[in-house]
């Protein structure tokens, strides 16, 4: 086994732990595995011959998210974004222990830490790359579920948020995403 199997194996060991269960196409998986699992086959498709440090962090960025609870924070925006920077850095650091017992340098380390905390996103193309990839995720996997728990306008406002973040390439990817009706008209009038 090389180190990069080594440590996506470790990443999905710890993912594997998680708590709360999804079924997918009749398969129970642990939640946040599923979700990694999901970013890197992603990934493959939208930038298949991004570096190593990238397919790291892509598989590393929930990495044991179940651990830090949001009902942990104070339920408003500040809390959300409290709870959000806590999560990066621990996903990162996480992550940079893994890499380390997995024999990489410290370049690669740094570079994995630096794209799950999303530094420089607009500016950085491996962390636009990296937005773009969880934007997509979520839109394909999580936004039909997620658009079914709110008004309107609030699932319309979180489309313009995740919008606003993503590429050029990420949005023409968005928009050939396999939406339902109601959902691509939602992503429609968001981006309208």
């Amino acid at each position: 086994m090389n180190q990069f199997q080594k440590a996506i194996s470790l990443i999905d060991e710890i993912n594997a732990q998680d708590p709360t269960k999804e079924i997918f196409e009749g398969k129970e998986y642990a939640k946040e595995l599923l979700y990694s699992l999901r970013m890197t086959e992603k990934l493959a498709d939208f930038e298949p011959n991004c570096s190593e440090a990238m397919m790291l962090a892509v598989r590393a960025q929930h990495i044991g998210r179940w651990k830090i609870p949001r009902t942990d924070y104070p339920m408003d925006r500040v809390g959300y974004l409290t709870w959000r920077e806590e999560l990066k850095k621990m996903h990162a650091d996480m992550a940079a222990e893994i890499l380390e017992k997995s024999g990489y340098d410290q370049e690669i380390i740094d570079r994995t830490k630096f794209l799950i905390r999303k530094k420089q996103l607009k500016t950085d193309p491996d962390t636009q790359t990296m937005e773009d990839v969880i934007c997509l995720v979520f839109l394909e996997y999580y936004f039909e579920e997620f658009a079914t728990k709110h008004e309107n306008e609030k699932v319309i406002d979180i489309l313009q948020k995740t919008w606003a973040k993503m590429s050029e390439k990420g949005h023409r990817a968005a928009l050939q995403l396999p939406l339902s009706p109601s959902s691509l008209q939602l992503v429609k009038e968001a981006i309208t």
